[in-house]
């Protein structure tokens, strides 16, 4: 066994183990894709319905008109999905002239949505069920109404001021003129309709029929620049996904316009710095990766972008001389402070599956930040991502915003083999946590053989968007934060949970899996 059974963290959780499994940030999904599975569907099959019931049973955090991404082991190989999709071809700098930051509601930030071609494209590549079976939970919930879970409804009254000024989120998101309370039923009828219409069309009423038709003239009549041609255009891409040794594993992630890169650039920096030498929870070992992944973030700011507009190969960013020159600029006794500011994230879900047959499957969809830009289009239930927020606005930066153009993206998931062979997907939701959050479960489990469960469980630390101030949460050790401190860290103990992701993890065991899921969210993992 590669890792120990030791809980030594306070959990309200315990690993799922079975030959068949799906793990993801809300009950009723995860138990729509082991429905899916236990109707002979693959973990494909799992992963789709878990993801397209998700938009319905967690809308704070992804919907119809989501992105995503995906790393998926088929049996064989292992496969990328970038479904991620570009700015409206109209859209130009000019219309930004004397901001100083993307807007982050409204049309402005709107870029098509790409987790309805994911759904289609995996489906039909890899998937085993009927493409409108995958629906049958979502549209149900949607329809009769589901009672909302606790960490949904938290972050539902979040939205209730920020979207105050969008009339077409409030009649549908906000019954009673609120948002709902844990354990209240939630229905939203116009949602259930244009999941079966997508269930029928398989995705093409969203892109070129009906549901498209209906975004362009809500985005003419209210100041948008979307269009059915721009819908129409969109094509998710099969990807070869990127890698990084540690420890005798292989971090695999999507490559730009995903940060996944900057997961990857960490790793490689700390494989230079002999990390497993130094205590799991010590001051020494959370230093280190703190450093290397500043470092990592500094890069990922400057050069991570719409591949077409990247000014160096992201490979070129992965060099091992390259990476143990950025490790010897480390010091053990001060910490350093590179200059950056990167987009937030708080509205995003991940989800893994894993079948019998061996399949993997770990997939991202994500509004980016809550409900999105709280364009809701009237009468479908569909809000609308403001991932264009992740834009610059400096003329020259690869990643400036342009028609056509994908902006940089947080949501990374996560996968991980040892000698070509699967060993464990996962990610961990929340923005500019998550490639903080994979480097924090590959440590874990690869440096110090903790368990999956165990991984998640433990305290965590979020270097802040700035690159400058570090949170740590509650159960951190008082001497290890007082030693952070000493050493030059602006830390900020006692945030809350929400701060440090939510993380989901398969690993594959010689006959099964050890699923494990994280006690910041409502989630669950379960199998047979």
């Amino acid at each position: 066994m590669p890792f120990s059974w030791d809980f030594p963290y306070p959990s309200q959780r315990m690993p799922i183990l079975a030959r068949n499994v799906v793990a993801t940030s809300q009950p009723l999904a995860a138990q729509a894709g082991l429905d899916a599975l236990r109707r002979g569907g693959n973990a494909v099959d799992a992963a789709l319905a878990t993801a397209i019931t998700l938009t319905v049973v967690e809308p704070t955090s992804n919907g119809l008109g989501s992105d995503a991404f995906c790393i998926l082991w088929d049996g064989t190989r292992l496969h990328g999905l970038n479904a991620s999709g570009r700015a409206p071809k109209a859209l130009t700098p000019e219309r930004f002239a004397g901001l100083t930051r993307m807007p982050t509601i409204g049309w402005d930030p709107v870029t098509v949505p790409g987790a309805v071609s994911a759904w289609g494209a995996l489906s039909e590549r890899f998937g085993r069920l009927p493409f409108a079976e995958l629906f049958t939970a979502a549209i149900r919930y949607a329809r009769d109404g589901y009672l909302v879970s606790p960490v949904t409804a938290l972050a539902w009254r979040y939205a209730e001021q920020r979207y105050a000024a969008f009339p077409s989120f409030g009649a549908t998101f906000l019954p009673d003129d609120r948002a709902p309370r844990p354990g209240e039923r939630f229905r939203c009828p116009d949602m259930a309709a244009s999941l079966e219409a997508i269930a029928e069309t398989r995705g093409a009423a969203f892109y070129r029929g009906a549901l498209a038709e209906r975004i362009a003239a809500h985005a003419a009549a209210t100041g948008g620049l979307l269009t059915v041609d721009d819908l129409a255009s969109h094509a998710p891409e099969w990807v070869t996904p990127l890698s990084q040794e540690y420890r005798g594993y292989a971090l695999h992630e999507i490559p730009p316009n995903g940060q996944g890169l900057a997961a990857l650039i960490t790793l490689g920096i700390l494989r230079h710095l002999e990390l497993a030498r130094y205590p799991v929870d010590s001051a020494d070992s959370i230093h280190l990766q703190v450093e290397a992944t500043k470092l990592a973030f500094a890069e990922a700011h400057r050069h991570i972008a719409d591949p077409a507009w990247m000014e160096v190969p992201p490979e070129a960013l992965l060099d091992e001389a390259f990476l143990a020159e950025r490790a010897r600029t480390i010091r053990m006794d001060q910490a350093q402070f590179p200059q950056s500011a990167l987009p937030t994230d708080h509205g995003t879900v991940y989800l893994t599956a894993a079948d019998a047959d061996g399949r993997m499957v770990s997939y991202i969809q994500s509004n980016y930040m809550g409900f999105g830009s709280g364009i809701v289009v009237p009468g479908t239930g569909i809000s609308l991502q403001n991932r264009g927020a992740g834009f610059r606005l400096e003329a020259g930066h690869p990643n400036r915003v342009a028609g056509g153009k994908r902006p940089y993206h947080t949501i990374i998931p996560g996968f991980v083999t040892q000698a070509g062979r699967p060993v464990m997907s996962f990610g961990v939701m929340g923005g500019h946590m998550q490639p903080q959050g994979h480097v924090q479960m590959m440590v874990r489990l690869f440096d110090h053989g903790q368990n999956p469960q165990a991984a998640s469980d433990a305290p965590r630390w979020y270097v802040e968007e700035n690159l400058t101030d570090l949170a740590l949460e509650p159960s951190s050790a008082p001497e290890v934060i007082a030693e952070l401190q000493r050493r030059g860290h602006h830390v900020t103990p006692n945030l809350p949970p929400g701060r440090f992701g939510g993380a989901q993890l398969i690993y594959r065991l010689e006959d099964g899996y050890c699923a494990g899921t994280d006690w910041r969210k409502d989630g669950q993992a379960v199998g047979f």
